[in-house]
């Protein structure tokens, strides 16, 4: 499944399900989405996401992340700012540039192994498909 996730995919998904939280990030990360997924995929936690109301304030793409895998993601209430601004599903940019380093992944990855006491060659490997 998480091979299968594009840009165009994950539009779709938006455009044939309930979405229940807003976005409030006018563009996301494709390459972030497929690598939370298969993570997901495979049990790995995650920290809750912030929302306020009907909004994501913080952590889009752990959130289409789980509705794209059936993961239960916690979610926490937090406050909104003046220059918190809804923005509709269908007008969210999926860019295909990946915007972490290969630095960034591997620190990222060795935090989700410590926070799931797991070995972390088990998750670079699932990080890395």
């Amino acid at each position: 499944m998480t091979n299968q996730i594009t840009s165009a995919g994950i539009q779709l998904f938006i455009a044939s399900n309930k979405v229940p939280f807003a976005a409030t990030q006018v563009k996301l990360c494709t390459p972030i989405i497929v690598r939370i997924c298969r993570k997901m995929s495979h049990g790995i936690k995650f920290d809750e996401i912030k929302v306020c109301d009907d909004l994501i304030i913080d952590g889009h793409h752990r959130y289409l992340s789980a509705l794209l895998t059936g993961y239960d993601i916690g979610k926490v209430i937090t406050h909104k700012t003046s220059a918190t601004k809804v923005v509709d599903w269908v007008n969210v940019e999926f860019d295909e540039e990946d915007w972490d380093t290969p630095v960034k992944i591997a620190h990222l990855n060795t935090l989700d192994a410590a926070y799931n006491d797991l070995e972390i060659e088990f998750v670079n490997k699932i990080a890395l498909g």
